[in-house]
């Protein structure tokens, strides 16, 4: 192997911006900020979601993001901050540097992810029961 998911992650991590915890939660409720949940469907009905998150599959990021794309998401439009996360903050970080790479701009994600999220008391909402 020549380049691993740790060294992956570290040179994204060099190109983007990362928020702490903190920041993402100051950012919550802004109108021109969109948190994009990157998980596996499973994921959110295991752990929970962030309220008003948009859910956008990591395996679908770039064609979701792409206007020429025939899977293109109208949210990805918007001139918005987007702000990606996932379970730990590998894969968001991973998924900023691919879109910021296409060209959307304002682009971040959170340092830790959901996990951080949650441990920092962020809001979660959680579907019949579950997580």
């Amino acid at each position: 192997m020549k380049r691993g998911y740790r060294q992956l992650v570290d040179e994204a991590e060099a190109e983007i911006v990362t928020l702490s915890v903190e920041e993402a939660m100051a950012l919550k409720g802004n109108e021109d900020v969109v948190f994009v949940d990157l998980r596996d469907i499973r994921e959110l009905e295991r752990q929970g979601r962030m309220p008003g998150a948009v859910h956008a599959p990591r395996g679908m990021l770039e064609f979701w993001v792409d206007p020429d794309s025939p899977y293109h998401r109208d949210v990805f439009a918007e001139p918005k901050r987007f702000v990606f996360f996932c379970a730990a903050g590998w894969r968001s970080a991973l998924a900023t540097k691919a879109v910021q790479d296409m060209g959307l701009e304002n682009v971040a994600h959170i340092e830790g992810g959901f996990g951080a999220w949650t441990a920092a008391g962020g809001a979660i909402e959680v579907a019949d029961g579950k997580a």
